[in-house]
């Protein structure tokens, strides 16, 4: 499984408008699980965790014309680009 993990800074008074956006958009194929946590020590930061069935899969996601289009549009709500960390999961036991 490959997973991204990105940090987004969001313009103040706008997260709500951002979590429709994205509540709004498309399934993406590959794609596992997705979650969105918000930080207790400043509510404008968010970590949006992103899990696909392999690397390819995410590669793929990132390719389409719609994953674009939904990224331009969740940009209008932060402050700068995301801050994006991309790997494989590691299972630990």
């Amino acid at each position: 499984m490959y997973r991204t993990v990105a940090k987004l800074t969001v313009k103040p008074g706008h997260v709500n408008a951002l979590r429709s956006a994205m509540a709004s958009s498309s399934p993406h194929p590959g794609s596992v699980a997705g979650h969105v946590y918000q930080m207790d020590d400043d509510p404008n930061v968010l970590y949006l965790v992103a899990m696909f069935e392999s690397k390819a899969a995410y590669r793929a996601d990132a390719d389409r014309p719609e994953t674009n289009a939904e990224f331009e549009k969740m940009m209008q709500f932060l402050v700068a680009e995301p801050e994006w960390h991309d790997g494989e999961v590691m299972k630990v036991e």
